[in-house]
């Protein structure tokens, strides 16, 4: 069976890819994380029980951590990094920093792994973002759309050019290495365990406490990926020969959805009756975000089977006995 390594596998994405390999008899996954951002929780712990895993707590930062770890994975995930839009605003030199150092760490250790048939990079939407300010592009955004930034000298920039440095670390180890790279491009996934950060759980405690919802850019579209089919199509890219070398959005384009509307429908799944009090637009948030997916789905086979209403059914099944115990 093949050997996985999989970085910041204690986050919303890692946990969910961990249990998913393990459904599919997966038998010898390392899993490293510092737990800075993932949480040892029960669920996680049950986890990592599972004979077939061996959890490291460690510093991806730390080239230590790579001096007495194995060199005969099949496959690597990268997904572990700074993310978040509070760390990102007050923190962007961390963002940078871990992000960019943690990277090339790893890709200096896969210089030295043998028998590697991929390593998974973990990007972005926001890659597209200033791009999108900057110039008209179409929406679904397919991979080709060329990169920029929205402005140097902002926070919030911090995020999205560390994983575009990321993405370039990928292809530039990957040529003069040989390193087989598939660059995965998440789009607002959503699920269980994804912590209160996001527009999903938080709406959970809002219309579950009150009748009036403040909603901030209410007609700005996204389109939101239930994390079950984000895993399949993460998984399918990385074992797929066909994806080496490859940029893919990670997503579901046809479940896109003004936020007015989300909250609404969250509303109907909850039963609750609202009224919407609809709030200026949130400061550089763009007016649509939907990734074109047509080149995932051919590649790997693979579209998403979750409607955007039981993605959202199945994600507060999980919540509902857990809105007061708030963590992001």
């Amino acid at each position: 069976m093949d050997r996985i390594l999989i970085t910041g596998g204690a986050g919303f994405i890692g946990y969910f890819l961990i249990k998913k390999l393990l459904e599919a008899n997966a038998d010898n996954i390392t899993v490293i994380d510092n737990l800075s951002r993932g949480r040892m929780d029960a669920e996680f712990q049950q986890l990592i029980k599972n004979k077939n895993v061996q959890f490291i707590n460690g510093d991806l930062t730390d080239t230590r951590l790579f001096m007495d770890l194995d060199k005969d994975y099949n496959y690597i995930y990268h997904l572990a990094g700074v993310i978040g839009v509070k760390h990102v605003m007050q923190n962007p030199d961390k963002v940078l920093y871990v992000n960019a150092v943690s990277t090339l760490n790893l890709f200096e250790y896969a210089t030295r792994v043998r028998n590697l048939k991929k390593l998974f990079f973990s990007s972005t939407s926001e890659v597209y973002s200033g791009t999108l300010k900057h110039f008209s592009i179409a929406v679904p955004t397919d991979e080709n759309v060329p990169l920029t930034i929205a402005d140097i000298k902002e926070n919030r920039t911090s995020y999205a050019l560390s994983k575009m440095y990321g993405e370039s670390i990928g292809f530039i180890y990957g040529r003069k290495y040989g390193i087989p790279v598939t660059i995965g491009r998440y789009h607002n996934v959503y699920g269980p365990r994804m912590g209160f950060a996001h527009v999903i759980p938080e709406m959970f405690v809002k219309i579950g406490k009150n009748d009036i919802i403040d909603v901030a850019s209410p007609t700005h579209t996204r389109a939101f990926c239930f994390v079950d089919d984000a895993i399949v199509l993460t998984i399918r890219a990385t074992e797929s020969p066909n994806t080496i070398n490859e940029i893919v959005n990670i997503g579901n384009s046809r479940e896109e959805v003004s936020i007015k509307d989300l909250v609404l429908k969250i509303a109907e799944v909850l039963n609750k009756v609202i009224t919407i009090n609809e709030l200026p637009d949130t400061p550089g948030s763009p007016q649509r975000r939907c990734p074109d997916t047509t080149k995932i789905e051919k590649l790997t086979g693979y579209s998403p089977a979750f409607s955007l209403e039981e993605g959202i059914r199945r994600t507060y099944d999980w919540y509902k006995d857990k809105l007061d115990v708030r963590y992001e």
